[in-house]
C-alpha cells in the first residue's frame, strides 16, 4: 500500500502530465507501470493465499474476500488522484466506490455460503471488467502501449463476472475459480507494467 500511495504522490507533483490522456511523459508513464506492477503482484499473492482456504468460509478466507476488491479500490484511487481528464476521472472514481461497496457486501455474503459471495463476486467482476474496459479504450493511444492487455482483462473480467453469477444458481458453486480469476487478472496487469517499462527504456 505504501508503494501505491507513493506512486500517488509522483504523479500528482509532476506537472508535465497530459491533460489529454494519462501519463504520456517516461516519468509519468513509469509511474503508471509501478501501479499496474503493484496491483498484478498483489493480485498473484492474494491468489497464492486464497487456494488453500476458499474450501471453508472461516476467518482468513472471508478477510481475503474483503482484501481483493479493496485492493481494486485503493488503486482506483491512486489512478484517480493523478489524472486530469475528467472522463477518465469519472471511471476511476466509480470503481472505487464500486469497489469499496463489494468489499462490504463480500463480506456480509460470507455468511450466506459460496453460492452468496460468488453471486455479489460475480456481478462487481463484471461491472469492475466493464470499467476497466472503458478506461483501456481512452487510454490506447501508443504513448500508453495501446492497452490491450488491459482491455483484454476487462474485456474477461466482465464475461466471467456474468459466467460467475449464473454458476452461483447452480447446484454446488465453487469458491475456487476466485483464485484463477485473480491469478489471470494479476497477470494482465503485470504484462502491461511490462509493456510500459519497456517502452520507457526504448524511448530512453
Amino acid at each position: 500500500m505504501h508503494q501505491l500511495l507513493s506512486t500517488a504522490t509522483m504523479l500528482r507533483t509532476n506537472p508535465s502530465t497530459d491533460a489529454v490522456s494519462m501519463p504520456s511523459s517516461p516519468a509519468n508513464r513509469a509511474s503508471l507501470s509501478k501501479l499496474y506492477l503493484c496491483r498484478g503482484l498483489l493480485a498473484l499473492l492474494w491468489a497464492a493465499a486464497f487456494a488453500p482456504v476458499h474450501a471453508t468460509l472461516g476467518p482468513a478466507a472471508t478477510a481475503l474476500l474483503v482484501t481483493y476488491p479493496l485492493i481494486d479500490a485503493v488503486s482506483s484511487l491512486v489512478d484517480y488522484r493523478a489524472l486530469k481528464r475528467d472522463p477518465e476521472r469519472r471511471i476511476t472514481a466509480f470503481n472505487a466506490a464500486l469497489s469499496t461497496l463489494a468489499a462490504i457486501a463480500t463480506g456480509s455474503a460470507s455468511a450466506y455460503g459460496p453460492a452468496a459471495v460468488l453471486a455479489v463476486f460475480g456481478a462487481w467482476a463484471a461491472i469492475a471488467g466493464a470499467a476497466q474496459f472503458a478506461l483501456g479504450i481512452r487510454r490506447r493511444g501508443q504513448e500508453l502501449g495501446h492497452q490491450w492487455p488491459m482491455l483484454i482483462s476487462g474485456g474477461l473480467s466482465f464475461l466471467v463476472g456474468i459466467t460467475y453469477c449464473i454458476r452461483a444458481a447452480g447446484p454446488m458453486p465453487s469458491l475456487a475459480v476466485l483464485s484463477v480469476y485473480a491469478t489471470g487478472g494479476g497477470g494482465f496487469f503485470v504484462i502491461q507494467a511490462g509493456l510500459l517499462a519497456w517502452r520507457s527504456r526504448r524511448q530512453r
